[in-house]
């Protein structure tokens, strides 16, 4: 990024910001929602992928550990904390092959047509909650699917979020929700972090000094947002959760269109 401008590196400032407000406001989305915004700065995919990713590790390692401090204190005779470890593995044991898969490129389905199906199901459940609607599967097959698609999508570009929270959200109590995902986004971040590593990628560690602050700032103000999203009426919830994957998706759709038109 050595030969960006003053203007770029100040959007990419802000970007991480949002990244960071976005991650722990909701517990997903940091990247999906920011990545495409950083893009459009700088068409570099794996300048940005290593710095989300340790941001990532930092910011979910650092509010899983207060999170469970802090139940402990206030319920000391509560079990599990603030993270389901019992449902964690479970999707964990779903979506680790895809993973690996989806890590080592191994696919023939084109990128471009994967990513129109999967954003248009993501899209589906967004409207449902917006319309208080919650859609409800009915089917374990169908999650299986969806934790497996994400979890490939995961692999390859760290966007999975929107078809595993489509899956978790039905699944888990609002409390641990948060704090679950960025405990599977921790390890799934690992995964990515070990093949970024063994395939050589610059981790850009030299701006992970200056953009961590940016994202630190909005991680403080995305836990105030979270805490009050909690304190909201459940239909208030699932708005605001079907309002964030209505963006993730038409985000998505906007992209993955441009990229199959353009090729």
């Amino acid at each position: 990024m050595a030969e960006l401008s003053t203007l770029q590196y100040g959007l990419i400032a802000l970007i991480f910001v949002w990244s960071g407000f976005v991650r722990s406001g909701l517990g997903f989305g940091g990247a999906v929602l920011s990545l495409p915004f950083l893009l459009l700065v700088h068409n570099e995919p794996l300048v940005f992928l290593p710095i989300i990713s340790v941001q990532l590790l930092v910011f979910a390692s650092l509010t899983i550990a207060r999170n469970n401090r802090a139940a402990a204190l206030n319920a000391p005779e509560s079990a599990g904390g603030t993270v389901d470890w019992r449902y964690l593995g479970r999707i964990l044991a779903i979506m680790i092959v895809p993973k690996i898969i989806g890590v080592l490129g191994l696919i023939t389905l084109p990128n471009t047509i994967m990513s129109l199906i999967i954003f248009g199901i993501v899209a589906v459940y967004s409207l449902s909650y917006l319309l208080n609607r919650p859609f409800r599967s009915n089917s374990k097959t169908l999650d299986v699917v969806f934790l497996m698609l994400g979890g490939y999508i995961s692999g390859t570009s760290l966007i999975g979020a929107p078809l595993i929270i489509a899956v978790a959200a039905q699944h888990l109590q609002r409390h641990q929700l948060r704090d679950t995902l960025f405990a599977l986004w921790f390890i799934l971040v690992t995964i990515k972090m070990a093949a970024f590593v063994y395939a050589g990628v610059d981790l850009q560690l030299i701006h992970h000094a200056w953009l961590l602050p940016c994202a630190a700032l909005g991680h403080f103000l995305g836990l105030h947002a979270h805490d009050r999203i909690l304190k909201a009426e459940t239909p208030i919830f699932y708005r605001v959760l079907g309002g964030v994957l209505l963006s993730i998706s038409g985000v998505g759709l906007w992209q993955s269109l441009g990229q199959h038109l353009g090729g």
